[in-house]
């Protein structure tokens, strides 16, 4: 008995743990200090807004959101078509990496889509207190911070089949929309 016991203890740990065990989650403030992070070290790295800094907080967006939407779908049947495609973007992906979901979805029928979310968590630190900000520092810094979810969110559209440009802009922080266009 005690052997089975061993044997079982082995088997779990080269199996890794089981669905039953608690997942590892990362914490929420970490991931937005991570986010600003990347985004301030490739600022620096190169020419503050420059399209080499912007080219790479793109595709390291890119690859995060292939990654994570390959794991969000894994056990799913494959998506229909691009509206479907949108709307498991808004209604679960979105959630499942910002904790809520988009407010607004909207679309002129012609391979483009407006996703809107009003309370964007990672400009939520940089929000000004009291009335929108036109301070062109503050705009510069909000674009950059939106770089890296825009990447994100092309890899996720990529990976699910939908190839397309995202572009981002936030008049009042951390309101913020997100423009979709196919290609």
């Amino acid at each position: 008995q005690q052997q089975q016991q061993q044997q079982q203890q082995q088997q779990q740990l080269q199996q890794g743990p089981s669905k039953s065990t608690v997942p590892r989650l990362c914490s929420e403030v970490c991931l937005e200090l991570l986010a600003g992070e990347a985004v301030r070290h490739f600022s620096e790295g190169h020419a503050a807004g420059s399209p080499a800094a912007a080219a790479c907080l793109d595709s390291m967006g890119a690859r995060i959101g292939r990654q994570l939407v390959e794991r969000h779908t894994r056990d799913r049947p494959r998506l229909g078509d691009t509206m479907e495609i949108i709307k498991y973007i808004c209604k679960e992906f979105w959630p499942f990496l910002f904790k809520r979901t988009i407010d607004n979805l909207r679309t002129n029928h012609r391979g483009v889509f407006v996703m809107q979310d009003n309370s964007f968590r990672w400009l939520q630190r940089l929000a000004p207190r009291g009335p929108p900000a036109q301070d062109e520092a503050m705009q510069k810094l909000v674009a950059q911070q939106l770089l890296l979810p825009c990447g994100i969110l092309r890899g996720a559209l990529c990976h699910l089949g939908v190839i397309c440009t995202v572009d981002a802009e936030s008049s009042a922080p951390p309101r913020c929309s997100f423009t979709v266009r196919l290609q």
